[in-house]
């Protein structure tokens, strides 16, 4: 079973809230991860991006999407919403919807901000948007995990979520770490008991 973990990240902190996800993802027998990404948007529409990108993930394709067992979705915070990045991506996926390729499947969203209340909750909403019209089923982190309750910077019911505050080492927390493998490990246990 592949989950497919597809994200944007600009500086690296969604990138490493990713990949934190697909550790849980392969910790649970039966599945595997497949970390994708998307590429930049620019304001000027005659630029392009590489056709592969320098560092990280490749880019993902419409055929990521359709050949998922589950979805995982990150983004960094773009004033309270998810990058335009990610949105573009998602705008070009009608088709898919309108076959309802997606339906059914299991999917989890996740979340960087650069301050602790940068509005981390409505990027986390905002994702699930395209993922409900498509019919998937998404999933949170319950309170089952302790973290969530004494978590300083990121984590919520949400999705999984990290504070990358400015001035300080890169890197996510304890919490961060465990809330983000937890999801991760809790998508693909979805994922597998829906295919059986």
């Amino acid at each position: 079973m592949e989950i497919l973990v597809l994200y944007y990240s600009r500086n690296g902190s969604t990138r490493r809230l990713a990949e934190a996800l697909a550790a849980g993802v392969d910790s649970v027998d039966g599945a595997q991860a497949r970390l994708r990404t998307v590429p930049p948007v620019a304001p000027i529409t005659e630029t392009a991006a590489p056709p592969v990108p320098t560092e990280g993930a490749p880019y993902a394709e419409l055929a990521d999407l359709e050949s998922c067992g589950g979805l995982a979705v990150g983004s960094p915070t773009r004033f309270g919403n998810m990058a335009a990045p990610l949105k573009h991506f998602f705008d070009s996926t009608s088709g898919m919807w309108l076959s309802g390729k997606l339906a059914g499947k299991p999917a989890a969203v996740f979340c960087t901000t650069s301050s602790l209340h940068g509005g981390q909750e409505a990027t986390l909403l905002s994702m699930m948007l395209p993922l409900l019209h498509h019919g998937m089923l998404l999933l949170g982190i319950p309170y089952t995990e302790p973290d969530l309750m004494t978590t300083r910077s990121g984590g919520t019911p949400y999705g999984a979520s990290h504070t990358a505050r400015h001035g300080t080492p890169p890197g996510l927390t304890d919490e961060e770490r465990r809330l983000a493998h937890a999801l991760g490990a809790r998508l693909a246990r979805t994922a597998l008991r829906l295919e059986s």
